[in-house]
């Protein structure tokens, strides 16, 4: 997890100039003493390993060099997609929140790691890089990523997997993922190394699942078993302090209907070597066998349980710095007043960024220029891919280093694989889109669920904004935003960074779609299902 790695490393720079330390307060929690599922629940248990950014291209290298096992095993035995179209922009807390409510971020309101909120009048940041959180500040930042990411942004009116699980009756745990929000009241603990140079409060009461694990910040097993969850094990946002806890819950039966666990460290690899590293799959597959050995043997484990991996987001493989990968967003927008990080906008502020690594926003605030008039002026560089918007109900896309221009809007006459409708303008080629007019369908070719996906992000808050996508081997940047030259990025539309993998085993049950958003309603259909004996036995 990033996002906790940088905000550790910046809290750490703080308080070893400041002095702020003290005696860390211990949490009390009483998960483990409602965790466990109800023994006459007719179904198996599911429990959900998303693991950040793995690729079905890792997985097919490694099992062909025969270092790869546990994932062979679960193939062998189960479903194996490599097309699973993930949400938009293709970065974590979106896509976390489009798996854990089922929509797209139209409807869950969370757009991506960094945004603009006209309500506040600043940019929103859940911890892109250092620099940045430097300059929006590490009070703001941990804030948004520890409050109000789960309590105010991600809308209430869209329920999340634990909300709806709870309203059957079902029990739910999470271990160290960002999207949490549920129905039973727990307690975060803030360290305080960290409550010394922020307004933190020492405590802060949140809703989550029954069994909820958040690093060090909420560790139900303290006292119970030893976890690695010190400052230089990322405060328990690692691998194996998820694995740990998998596996006391397994051996001693208190494992929930539901458990979804995030692996992040596979992400943090990536991004610094580039996409065709193995390393990390080879160490996470081996993870995976210990959580199947918890279970007695690989077998046993798919007769008591269904284990479902996937990725969250492709990675794209970013050029190195003598080929000109970073896009430089102030610099090519320079006549334009732009916001500064950690300033609120004011009447004389004409645009704001925010970028998402491969993918960007930019917001149109006071400057008379319509966003084609600014969409004119970044299509020059053809390192960008295309660039979108909304107007009068349509949704405009421009392709960069062309003067081609496509919109569409929802409903109409052509439908798509998923059985969504559009109205669709004239060059629907700028997308990539292979229409079949006699009847009356398209087909999603480089950019998987495009319409609906960038309908998603165009419409996921409040605003006058551009979207835009950055070609493979390209990333954007802002005034301070990370960047990766030589290693690896995602963020964009493109199916290299949108398709993951997903594996399904102990259940012959297929999701309806090969989407993100159509896994919640697989996993409460699963959890629905009554066991048959094909279900039993594998």
């Amino acid at each position: 997890m990033r996002i906790i790695s940088w905000l550790i490393w910046i809290v750490l720079l703080l308080t070893s100039c400041s002095g702020c330390y003290g005696n860390e307060a211990k949490p009390k929690e009483d998960d483990l003493l409602h965790v466990k599922s109800k023994t006459d629940h007719p179904s198996k248990k599911v429990i959900l390993i998303l693991v950040d950014s793995l690729m079905y291209q890792s997985i097919d290298k490694g099992i062909q060099q025969n270092k790869l096992p546990t994932l062979k095993f679960l193939i062998d035995h189960g479903q194996y997609y490599k097309d699973l179209v993930s949400s938009f922009p293709t970065m974590s807390v979106t896509i976390d929140s489009s798996l854990l409510t089922g929509t797209y971020p139209d409807q869950h309101r969370v757009p991506g790691l960094i945004w603009y909120s006209a309500k506040e009048n600043k940019i929103i940041n859940y911890g892109t890089g250092p620099m940045e959180i430097l300059k929006h500040g590490v009070d703001p930042v941990l804030s948004n990523a520890m409050i109000h990411l789960n309590g105010d942004h991600l809308n209430a009116q869209t329920l999340t997997m634990y909300e709806q699980l709870n309203k059957v009756g079902l029990k739910t745990g999470s271990i160290n993922g960002l999207i949490y929000r549920g129905t039973v009241e727990h307690t975060l603990t803030i360290p305080e190394w960290i409550k010394g140079p922020t307004s933190l409060p020492a405590e802060l009461k949140v809703k989550g699942p029954d069994f909820l694990s958040l690093g060090s910040f909420s560790n139900p097993l303290e006292g119970v078993k030893k976890m690695p969850d010190t400052l230089t094990r990322r405060m328990g946002f690692n691998n194996e302090y998820a694995v740990e806890s998998v596996k006391y819950l397994v051996r001693n039966n208190k494992l929930p209907d539901f458990l979804y666990v995030y692996l992040p460290e596979l992400d943090h690899e990536l991004h610094k070597k580039g996409p065709s590293v193995i390393d990390g799959v080879i160490k996470m597959d081996k993870q995976l066998q210990s959580i199947l050995n918890a279970f007695g043997s690989s077998k046993e484990a798919l007769d008591q349980a269904i284990i479902i991996i996937v990725g969250d987001s492709g990675m794209s493989a970013i050029l190195p710095d003598g080929k000109h990968p970073v896009i430089d967003l102030p610099q090519m927008l320079h006549n334009y007043s732009i916001l500064q990080p950690g300033a609120e906008a004011t009447s004389a502020t004409d645009i704001a960024l925010a970028v998402n690594e491969t993918m960007a926003y930019v917001y149109k605030l006071n400057t008379k220029d319509s966003l084609k008039d600014i969409a004119e002026i970044m299509k020059e560089d053809t390192r960008i891919d295309f660039i979108s918007w909304k107007e009068s109900g349509w949704i405009h896309v421009i392709q960069a280093g062309t003067s081609k221009e496509f919109t569409y809007k929802p409903n109409g006459d052509i439908t798509d694989s998923y059985g969504q409708s559009w109205t669709l303008g004239s060059n629907p080629d700028v997308l990539d889109l292979h229409i079949n007019k006699p009847q009356n369908t398209l087909e999603y070719r480089e950019y998987p669920d495009a319409l609906k996906r960038l309908y998603g992000a165009l419409n996921s808050h409040e605003g006058d904004f551009l979207v835009v996508s950055a070609k493979q081997g390209y990333e954007l940047s802002g005034e301070s935003s990370p960047t990766h030259k030589g290693g690896g990025g995602h963020g964009a539309l493109h199916r290299t960074e949108s398709l993951v993998p997903l594996i399904i085993s102990g259940t012959n049950d297929k999701p309806d779609h090969a989407r993100i958003v159509d896994l919640k309603s697989y996993i409460l259909r699963l959890l629905a299902k009554p066991l048959g004996k094909s279900e039993t036995t594998n």
